[in-house]
């Protein structure tokens, strides 16, 4: 310790960057693990991830012989002794209290100096989630130094990208309902007006595990499709039709209301979900239409039946004299005679009087009859026809949806 002068403070090596000629780029390496995909807000568009980064850079001031010093060829410090570089995140939302400095560094005799740093990191990510839940979510997380140019501070990794990823694979505790699917980095030169700045982008891939949304909300979704469908098989006599349906829209509404505040508001595009869901929903509600106008052309046919009878009975009152009982009417009988006696001559008028009026109630009937079931009728037509069409709109649409699905999952 007194050879590396570590002693006592030494301002020399906590604040000045460690090179003996200021024209040498001290070669910062950075080693990022992925310990848990903790959440991902798809409002706001963060993520919080649970990191580990690890540092490596050489101090130049700070080198030995371990044959010296009997065999020791490392040291731990604590870590306000040295210069740290200054590497932050450009995407970090987090709050300072997320980061944990480790206390101490570990120097090997070479002059090689590492930190570490454990973080629950929170940073933004543009999500694309047009193919919610279907997604893949693809992230960077670059490294850059704040205060240091491309010339002062230059930013590079420890292992390969396939050693990262499996070092990635091994070490993850949790994922939630992500899968981490990839993990490459990316070292680049940013310039601005000033100057030059070493940055160093992981590329992170995430991938969302589906099944949970699919089975609550692209199943139910299309249950309710199909229940729909086999709506139509029940009677309009019973007044059930109606009710089942407007229970079937009820339930797509909940479920619609539960996807809004999953996604966020800020979309260009809709998702393929708010598609399938808006769809089923515009499908069902034409359902519904469809129900009430049948529902009213056979309430229509029954008041046209009530209000046709009525009319009759207005235009054709009873004749008094056919409600006259023929026993009542006196036939003159001579006294003496045993002879049958024969109706009065008006009595065959009578007859064809009554037998046309007994004609004329027949056509009636059967014309009441006839313009009674004309609406029934048309309503029966109607709700078949539109159910062909209805089959086949949502047969198609179900298509679309499943190839659109695949071929941009594909």
């Amino acid at each position: 310790m007194n050879h590396l002068n570590l002693i006592l403070s030494n301002n020399s090596l906590d604040l000045v960057r460690p090179v003996k000629d200021w024209r040498t780029t001290t070669y910062v390496q950075l080693d990022m693990l992925l310990f848990g995909i903790l959440e991902v807000d798809e409002k706001f568009q963060t993520i919080t991830n649970h990191i580990w980064l690890q540092m490596l850079w050489t101090n130049e001031f700070l080198t030995w012989r371990p044959a010296d010093f009997c065999g020791i060829d490392m040291l731990t410090v604590p870590r306000s002794k040295l210069w740290i570089p200054d590497i932050g995140i450009q995407e970090d939302t987090s709050d300072t209290s997320s980061v944990q400095d480790g206390m101490f560094v570990s120097i090997h005799h070479n002059g090689t100096v590492m930190a570490g740093r454990r973080q629950r990191l929170t940073f933004t990510c543009q999500l694309n989630l047009k193919m919610f839940p279907f997604d893949t979510q693809h992230c960077s997380i670059t490294f850059m130094s704040h205060s240091s140019t491309a010339d002062a501070v230059e930013l590079g990794t420890v292992v390969n990208d396939t050693t990262l990823n499996r070092l990635s694979e091994r070490i993850m505790i949790t994922q939630g309902e992500w899968k981490l699917t990839s993990v490459r980095t990316e070292a680049m030169l940013h310039h601005d007006l000033f100057s030059n700045v070493s940055k160093l982008a992981y590329k992170v891939t995430f991938e969302r595990k589906p099944m949970l949304y699919v089975i609550n909300f692209i199943v139910p979704l299309f249950y309710l499709l199909v229940l729909d469908l086999t709506s139509f098989f029940i009677s309009e006599s019973r007044g059930e039709k109606m009710s089942f349906k407007v229970t079937i829209l009820l339930s797509i509404s909940v479920l619609l209301l539960i996807l809004q505040d999953m996604l966020p508001s800020t979309e260009d595009n809709l998702p393929m979900i708010a598609i399938y869901c808006v769809a089923i929903f515009a499908l069902v509600g034409i359902s519904v239409l469809e129900a009430m106008l049948v529902t009213f052309l056979v309430d229509l046919d029954s008041y046209c039946a009530v209000q046709c009878s009525r009319r009759t009975q207005q235009d054709d009152p009873v004749d008094d004299n056919l409600l006259k009982d023929p026993a009542e009417e006196k036939v003159p009988v001579k006294p003496g005679s045993g002879d049958i006696p024969l109706p009065p001559r008006g009595d065959g008028a009578v007859l064809q009087r009554l037998l046309e009026e007994v004609k004329a109630a027949r056509r009636d009937a059967g014309k009441q009859l006839t313009e009674k079931k004309k609406y029934k009728r048309w309503a029966e037509v109607f709700d078949h026809v539109f159910f062909v069409v209805y089959f086949i709109t949502v047969t198609v649409f179900l298509m679309v949806m499943y190839i659109t699905w695949m071929r941009n999952l594909g």
